[in-house]
């Protein structure tokens, strides 16, 4: 098990003897971080897909535009 130090001056620190890392020892703070990397995540998400979506109806349209320059020019 590992041992844990407080960090002087911040009650929700601690180092972790073995590897020398700080850590967080708010579980509240941890939660609340985790919350807010989802949701940014999710809406990287969102736009990606908006993106794709958006790149399709745009060769669609490129599509439509050339049949209906193709059916122009045969009249």
């Amino acid at each position: 098990m590992t041992d844990h130090l407080k960090v002087e001056g911040h009650d929700n620190l601690a180092r972790d003897t073995n590897s020398k890392a700080i850590i967080n020892t708010n579980i509240n703070a941890y939660e609340t971080a985790k919350r807010r990397a989802e949701e940014a995540q999710r809406q990287r998400d969102e736009i990606r897909d908006t993106n794709r979506e958006l790149n399709n109806l745009k060769c669609e349209m490129h599509e439509i535009k050339s049949l209906l320059k193709q059916l122009v020019k045969e009249n």
